[in-house]
């Protein structure tokens, strides 16, 4: 359509259009004029920024990482996803992945030669796997959970009763849980770490990120968590794959994640004035939401007018050229949802209301 001359307004992605803080872009800009940081460097990042990564859990998860053993940088968390997969599954293993669901966690699992085991989310059950349910299935070939919280795409957290109780379903079933954990920091007054449960370390691993948190999504900062073996097997295989990061980007990050809380609460301010404009838009769309959910979208329910997400999608698209995702993308339990991002200028949410608006007008 934007090749046809019209101006197609993308309210589906998900990458951050703000920059990173001022400083980390000066700390990546001195260090990149250093002769001796151009070289490889080593797989399992710099000592200071595990140090760095380790130090910003205990202050804002209150979570104790030891920097030499506990703590894997990754050239962003995605790459961790398929680090786990390749490391721990094999063809024959079953892997239970959420619908809806980010895909790669689908992704990467059958990469790996794994079968894919859905668990369904459902408003109804507060958009939390039903453990209770999944505890009467035969799970014996089960080898990986994948959990998302705070979740992408329905925007909700989970509490710390909830991390102790997959804790517990992981050791019963000798299941890997793997908590993908990048939103934590946007519009969320609550962070929570699976890693803080009692016994977590046993049967649990988790990913972090730079990308939302700093608005560094392009500089590919990452990093899993968990158990000093758990890690070693990961980095035998991320040892194969990359030859590390570039060191100035990892002095950068360092820089980002000694931000202090000031950082995180103006990038929220924005967040919440795109948010209250999403929801105006919904609202004109007819749609249901939680104005409590967190994270950088917001998931909505379609009036029952339509069939599915697709259709208003479809819709949307085709009479004001505004894309909007539908929700059946990450999975069937979507079908009847749509996604915005709150990544983009709020003077465009602005004018997607008003052709929305502008087009009803010419209808009547």
């Amino acid at each position: 359509m934007r090749a046809e001359g019209k101006m197609v307004l993308n309210l589906g992605i998900g990458s951050p259009d703000l920059p990173p803080a001022a400083n980390v872009i000066e700390e990546l800009c001195t260090h990149v004029n250093y002769n001796n940081v151009h070289g490889y460097q080593s797989y399992n990042g710099i000592p200071e920024l595990r140090q760095a990564f380790s130090n910003w859990y205990e202050c804002y998860f209150q979570v104790n990482l030891d920097p030499e053993k506990e703590v894997l940088p990754l050239i962003g968390s995605k790459e961790g996803l398929m680090h786990i997969a390749m490391s721990f599954l094999e063809e024959g293993d079953e892997v239970l992945v959420p619908n809806p669901g980010y895909p790669a966690y689908r992704a990467v699992s059958q990469l790996a030669g794994a079968t894919v085991v859905e668990y369904e989310l459902s408003e109804s059950h507060g958009w939390l796997p039903d453990l209770d349910a999944l505890d009467k299935e035969d799970l014996s070939r089960v080898k990986i959970m994948w959990i998302n919280y705070p979740n992408m795409p329905v925007g909700v957290r989970a509490q710390p009763a909830f991390f102790e109780q997959v804790v517990q379903f992981g050791r019963k079933h000798r299941i890997l849980i793997v908590n993908d954990n990048p939103y934590g920091f946007i519009l969320n007054d609550q962070l929570h770490s699976i890693l803080k449960v009692s016994g977590a370390f046993d049967v649990a691993l988790e990913l972090n990120s730079l990308s939302k948190s700093h608005n560094m999504a392009g500089w590919r900062m990452g990093v899993l968590a968990g158990r000093e073996d758990y890690l070693k097997i990961v980095l035998r295989f991320k040892s194969n794959m990359d030859s590390g990061m570039f060191r100035p980007l990892q002095m950068a990050a360092i820089q980002a994640l000694n931000s202090t809380s000031e950082w995180y609460e103006s990038l929220n301010s924005v967040y919440r004035e795109r948010r209250q404009k999403v929801f105006q838009l919904l609202d004109y769309l007819d749609c249901t939401y939680d104005e409590e959910q967190v994270g950088m979208f917001v998931w909505a329910k379609i009036p029952e007018a339509y069939t599915n997400g697709y259709e208003l999608s479809d819709e949307v698209l085709q009479e004001a050229h505004v894309f909007i995702t539908p929700g059946g993308i990450f999975g069937s339990a979507g079908d009847r949802y749509i996604r915005i991002s709150l990544c983009s200028d709020g003077a465009l949410y602005e004018e997607a209301l008003r052709r929305l608006k502008q087009k009803e007008a010419e209808e009547v």
